[in-house]
């Protein structure tokens, strides 16, 4: 993907390796954590996230070769540039048992059946629905904020065996989900596209 990297970013990732060496990470799990780091601001999130470069690497020949997007809310999609995405939230509604969140992973799910990435970032019932559901993901980025239900629905995905990116702490949001979906878009399907 051919991208004009703004002067200001260049600026901001010189800054953030001056205070946090990453250079020991391979180039998937690199490109995620920076990238997460620099949306957020936040040095922690070095030690906070977990991974596998192998995953990672499955993930981008995915998401390269057109596996669909899936996203928790709205806010998570206007944070990924270059790519449709599919949210469906505004389609869902809440019953007895069941969030709002929750249904719309069910008719995302509905929608574009195993093979794709699915980005939360906002609902821990979100990724909750998503693990009882048998969608076969590419990826799963499981990066939901806050004190309830974001710590264990976190950890249910990590004991889940599907791949993915999370972090073990409450922290998370809409804007660090989509930052680790944008790293591996953004990452070079070939070396020669390498750039810095």
């Amino acid at each position: 993907m051919n991208r004009v990297i703004h002067p200001i970013e260049v600026e901001s990732y010189r800054r953030m390796r001056a205070r946090l060496d990453t250079s020991h990470l391979p180039p998937l799990t690199r490109a995620v954590v920076e990238r997460v780091v620099h949306s957020a601001a936040d040095l922690d999130y070095a030690t906070d996230l977990v991974m596998d470069e192998d995953e990672l690497v499955r993930a981008h020949g995915a998401l390269h070769a057109g596996a669909p997007v899936v996203v928790d809310v709205e806010m998570v999609a206007a944070g990924i540039t270059r790519r449709e995405t599919v949210c469906r939230l505004r389609d869902a509604v809440a019953r007895p048992g069941l969030t709002r969140s929750a249904h719309a992973i069910r008719l995302a799910h509905e929608q574009v059946g195993p093979g794709a990435l699915w980005v939360i970032g906002n609902a821990p019932t979100a990724l909750e629905e998503l693990l009882t559901l048998d969608a076969d993901p590419a990826l799963v980025i499981g990066l939901p904020v806050g004190f309830v239900g974001a710590v264990e629905s976190k950890a249910a995905l990590r004991e889940s065996g599907l791949p993915a990116v999370s972090n073990v702490s409450e922290k998370g949001g809409s804007a660090v989900a989509s930052a680790a979906l944008n790293a591996l878009l953004y990452h070079p399907t070939s070396p020669s596209e390498e750039t810095s």
